[in-house]
């Protein structure tokens, strides 16, 4: 099958949705927490978290357009704070709960069975069950006139992950920490490794690590 923009346009709403969804292929599953200004914990399942440099220490996340509202986003932008929580196999069926639509007040860490966790001062909750939380703080924000779709930058300031997966190197291994995948807006993966490879030079084929 071939399509043009037209097709994609022409495609009935839901449709189209899970196609555009599913082309960039496998995505992280991350749960954020925030807390509003009057203490309020809130947490919703993500897939556009992105790597976006490492000195400083940054990184993305992508937010569907504030024209409804989105509690997540006005915490963030309010606080200043939130975190990043890996979805694990454990917990994958209450991280996608957390996209439904609660009432204003309601906490999806309650509604979910999800615990909340603070550490220090962090104003921001992260997710008790996750192993790999991240705690960051606000550093811009901008809105993509594209689509309208908000941009929010922060600054990593915090990370809990076990020794045991982290390597020599600073490698993460994500495997086992048991973090998934998603794919299109509802579907889950386990991962399994290939290798890891050599960094790559001009004129050398790619080669393993030991």
């Amino acid at each position: 099958m071939i399509f043009n923009t037209q097709d994609l346009l022409n495609f009935p709403d839901r449709y189209r949705a899970h196609f555009i969804n599913s082309l960039s292929g496998y995505k992280s599953a991350n749960l954020v927490g925030t807390r509003s200004p009057n203490g309020e914990e809130n947490l919703s399942i993500v897939s556009s978290v992105f790597h976006l440099g490492a000195h400083p220490p940054l990184m993305g996340v992508i937010f569907r357009p504030h024209s409804v509202r989105r509690d997540t986003l006005e915490n963030i932008l309010q606080t200043k704070t939130y975190t990043i929580n890996h979805v694990n196999s454990l917990i994958w069926k209450e991280a996608h709960q957390t996209s439904a639509r609660y009432d204003e007040h309601q906490s999806e860490f309650d509604a979910t069975g999800l615990t909340p966790y603070y550490h220090d001062n962090f104003g921001a909750p992260f997710v008790a069950q996750s192993q790999l939380k991240i705690g960051l703080e606000l550093c811009q924000h901008q809105t993509i006139e594209l689509n309208k779709t908000v941009l929010v930058i922060g600054k990593i300031v915090h990370v809990e992950v076990d020794d045991n997966a982290v390597a020599e190197d600073g490698f993460i291994n994500l495997e086992q920490l048991d973090t998934i995948a998603v794919s299109g807006l509802d579907c889950y993966h386990t991962t399994s490794k290939i290798a890891r490879l050599e960094y790559a030079k001009p004129n050398k084929p790619a080669t393993t690590k030991a």
